[in-house]
């Protein structure tokens, strides 16, 4: 099996408070996504980072207070400081196509994501790959679940 692992400088706040602009992660290339992973894609020649939030034939509703609902199950969601529908092009509740994953950045108010539809679900060839440490900061170095 090989392993690859790809580093990557966070931009902008669209996850914080989980990553702060500046910070260092390591990607590891895997196939292994599951709902709740942060994974890193590439979208318009750059490397985005979101949160994973549903899969393959996922249903997804979001309500005016920024309450995400998979499933019609409430998605409880401690990283998030502030709940926010934030920009959203979609009409809910919105079905997460075949092969495909639903992402939303932790700072709901700022951050571009599925939600956006240029942007869209994020299909397996565009996922470069999970985040699984956070090597700069020294002060905050982490390895993710």
């Amino acid at each position: 099996v090989t392993r690859v692992f790809v580093l990557i400088k966070v931009n902008g706040s669209s996850m914080s408070p989980t990553y702060e602009a500046g910070e260092g992660i390591f990607l590891r290339q895997t196939d292994d996504i599951e709902p709740g992973d942060i994974i890193g894609f590439y979208y318009g020649g750059n490397v985005f980072l979101k949160r994973v939030i549903g899969t393959s034939g996922d249903q997804i509703d979001i309500d005016q207070k920024g309450n995400v609902y998979v499933n019609d199950e409430l998605l409880d969601e401690p990283y998030l400081t502030k709940k926010s529908l934030g920009k959203c092009e979609l009409e809910f509740p919105y079905k997460v196509p075949k092969g495909m994953y639903f992402v939303l950045g932790d700072n709901r108010a700022v951050s571009l994501d599925s939600r956006i539809k240029s942007i869209g679900c994020v299909q397996s060839e565009q996922i470069v790959g999970k985040a699984v440490i956070r090597v700069w900061p020294l002060t905050r170095v982490e390895i993710m679940h």
